[in-house]
C-alpha cells in the first residue's frame, strides 16, 4: 500500500481522488490463526498493529461485530493525558503519551494529536494542596506538571469567571502543557490501515457467539460467519466485556456496564484553546475544530448496555459548563450520544493473561480507555507474544481484587461509594 504523501495528495487531486486505495481489506476469515483480539475499537486494532510491528506476529484477526469505530472509540471526547497521582497509573498513561506524541508518523496517518494541554480548575487552598502533591507525583514518574494561580488561569483561558462573586471560585489549576486531544476516528483508522498492511485481518460485521475449547483451554471462537481457531484469543471489548466472557463461561468479574454521555455544542469562533476540567464537580471541556464545544462528566450510575444517557446527567453537566462559563448560557446543544464503560471496582484497567488458558484479557477502562489507546495496544501485545506482562502492565491484574492490592486512582471505581 502506497505512502500518504504530499506528492499523493497532488497526484490524486488530479485525477479527481479516484485512485485512492482501500485503507484496509475486507477479508474473510480463515480457518485458523496465530492469535484471534475479539473487538475491532481502537485498543483491539493498537493490540493486533503491535503484534506484528513490535513482536513479528501478523497471522491475526481482530473480529469486530459491527463496522470500525462503532464503539467507544468513536464515541468520547478526545482528550489525551497522563496527569495521574499513582506511580502504576502515571507511568502507564505517560507511555501512551510519548506513544501519541509520534503516533501520526509512525503510522503514516493525521490522528490530529494536538497538545493543547488539560487544565485541572482548583476552587479551594486544598485542592491547590492536593494539585501540588499530584503534580509532584506527576513529575518524579517523568511526567510533566505545572501549578498556576488564579491569574494564570485567567489569563490562559479568559472566558472563564474568575471573579470572587463566582458560584465556584477559582484560586487556581494544575496545568500539563503535553496534554491534549486527538480525533477519534482517525486513531482507529491509523491503527486498523496499520496493521491491514503489516498482514492482520480486519473482520467486520462478524459477531462471536461462542468460544472454542480443548477442555478448559480456549482455542478459538464461533462467530456469525463460522468457527475460527487460533493458539490464542484475545478479548478487548470495553464495555461488552460481561456479556462476552460469559460466552466463556465467566460470569463473575470485577467490572460493571455504565453509560457515559457526551455532547457536542454548536459551532462557536474561537473560545477555548485547551482542555478544562472543573473542580467542584464531574466536567471536562474542549473545543473541536470545527468549533464546537465538545465537553462531559459523570456516568449515568446505573448499570446498562444502552449507547444512551437520561435528562439528569445533562443537567448536571450544563449547570456545570455554565457555571464555569456562563457566556455560554444560550449557546446551542448541536447532539449527544453515549458510549459503554467498562467500570472496574478500583477505577484502574486490566491488562493481563487469563482468566482460562489461551485467553488474555484487556477491560476496566472508566474513563481512561481513550487516552491509553497507544498504550493499551502496546503492552497487551507484549503480554500476549510473552505470556507475561510488561513492567507498565504488571501491576494491572486481574486477580488484584482477590488479593487486595487495588490501585484506587482518586476513587474513580464503579461503585458509588467509590466515585
Amino acid at each position: 500500500m502506497a505512502e500518504y504523501s504530499a506528492l499523493s495528495l497532488l497526484r490524486n487531486a488530479f485525477s479527481g481522488n479516484r485512485d485512492w486505495k482501500p485503507a484496509w481489506r475486507k477479508p474473510d476469515p480463515k480457518p485458523a490463526y496465530d492469535v484471534i483480539i475479539v473487538g475491532g475499537g481502537g485498543h483491539g486494532l493498537s493490540t493486533a498493529y503491535y503484534l506484528a510491528a513490535e513482536h513479528g506476529i501478523s497471522n491475526v484477526a481482530v473480529i469486530e461485530r459491527g463496522w470500525l469505530g462503532q464503539g467507544n472509540i468513536g464515541r468520547n471526547t478526545t482528550i489525551v493525558r497522563s496527569n495521574y497521582l499513582l506511580p502504576e497509573s502515571v507511568r502507564f498513561y505517560e507511555h501512551s503519551m510519548k506513544l501519541w506524541e509520534n503516533l501520526s508518523h509512525e503510522l503514516n496517518y493525521n490522528v490530529m494529536f494536538s497538545q493543547r494541554g488539560v487544565l485541572n480548575l482548583a476552587h479551594t487552598p486544598s485542592q491547590m494542596d492536593d494539585y501540588a502533591r499530584r503534580g509532584n507525583a506527576m513529575r518524579l514518574n517523568g511526567a510533566d506538571a505545572e501549578l498556576l494561580s488564579r491569574e494564570e488561569v485567567a489569563r490562559k483561558v479568559p472566558g472563564l469567571d474568575v471573579s470572587a462573586s463566582a458560584r465556584f471560585p477559582i484560586v487556581g489549576g494544575l496545568l500539563q502543557p503535553r496534554a491534549g486531544t486527538a480525533r477519534h476516528d482517525a486513531v482507529a483508522w491509523g491503527f486498523a490501515r496499520g496493521a491491514d498492511r503489516r498482514g492482520v485481518d480486519i473482520i467486520e460485521n462478524c459477531e462471536v457467539t461462542g468460544f472454542l475449547r480443548d477442555g478448559d483451554r480456549i482455542t478459538g471462537v464461533r462467530t456469525t460467519r463460522g468457527e475460527i481457531r487460533a493458539r490464542k484469543t484475545a478479548v478487548a471489548v470495553a464495555g461488552m466485556t460481561g456479556h462476552v466472557m460469559k460466552l466463556a463461561g465467566i460470569d463473575k468479574l470485577p467490572i460493571e456496564s455504565h453509560v457515559l454521555q457526551a455532547f457536542v455544542s454548536e459551532s462557536l469562533k474561537p473560545f477555548v484553546d485547551t482542555v478544562v476540567t472543573f473542580g467542584s464537580g464531574h466536567l471536562y471541556m474542549s473545543q473541536s475544530d470545527k468549533g464546537g464545544l465538545v465537553f462531559g462528566g459523570d456516568i449515568d450510575g446505573y448499570n446498562t448496555y444502552a449507547q444512551r444517557g437520561n435528562l439528569p446527567i445533562v443537567e448536571d453537566v450544563m449547570s456545570e459548563m455554565v457555571a464555569m462559563f456562563p457566556g455560554l448560557a444560550r449557546v446551542r446543544l448541536l447532539r449527544s450520544w453515549g458510549g459503554i464503560m467498562d467500570m472496574s471496582m478500583d477505577g484502574s484497567p486490566i491488562i493481563t493473561t487469563g482468566p482460562l488458558p489461551g485467553m488474555y484479557l484487556n477491560c476496566g477502562w472508566c474513563y481512561g480507555g481513550f487516552k491509553a489507546t497507544p498504550a493499551s495496544g502496546w503492552a497487551f501485545a507484549y503480554t500476549i507474544a510473552r505470556d507475561q506482562p510488561h513492567a507498565i502492565n504488571a501491576a494491572y491484574t486481574l486477580d488484584r481484587f482477590k488479593r487486595g492490592i487495588l490501585i484506587d486512582e482518586k476513587g474513580q471505581g464503579s461503585t458509588p461509594r467509590l466515585h
